[in-house]
């Protein structure tokens, strides 16, 4: 199982009038909210993260367990859409994925605030759990890529 995670709005909400809080390591911390949803989503899924966020690239995948780890979240299981050269956007970064060799008909949820995902065909869409940028990931939309993850998981078996 996937959980294909951006960051900003989602871990970080993105709020114009507060810049957000920077950790010794150079990052923004997570909402603490975030936090607990996502640590929800790990431990009912044992989903691996799939970054998808812009700053994806900043940093290889064991920077990445590094800085979710001192906020809190145990990802052992962390990768990253390869880096977006082209200049997509978040839907067609997704879409190219998908459709290529590396989308393995694993089970995913995609936990975003871009709302051009909104535009995604149905089937990929039906995978998606929109936050909104000002409030990120929350208990509730935690409750909803749950039931995403384990209604394809019960249907694939």
């Amino acid at each position: 199982m996937l959980i294909l995670l951006d960051i900003d709005g989602v871990m970080v909400p993105a709020n114009i009038w507060k810049r957000p809080e920077f950790l010794s390591d150079g990052f923004p911390m997570f909402s603490d909210k975030a936090v607990r949803a996502l640590k929800k989503i790990i431990s009912k899924t044992d989903a691996t993260i799939l970054l998808t966020s812009s700053h994806k690239s900043k940093y290889n995948t064991h920077r990445w367990r590094e800085i979710f780890q001192s906020r809190g979240i145990n990802a052992i299981n962390i990768n990253q859409l390869p880096d977006n050269y082209s200049e997509l956007n978040r839907k067609d970064e997704i879409l190219r994925w998908y459709q290529s060799k590396q989308y393995q008909g694993e089970n995913f949820v995609i936990i975003d605030d871009d709302k051009l995902l909104n535009d995604l065909p149905p089937d990929i869409k039906t995978n998606l759990v929109l936050t909104s940028p000002s409030v990120g990931l929350t208990d509730e939309l935690a409750n909803d890529a749950i039931d995403i993850l384990n209604k394809r998981s019960l249907s694939h078996s």
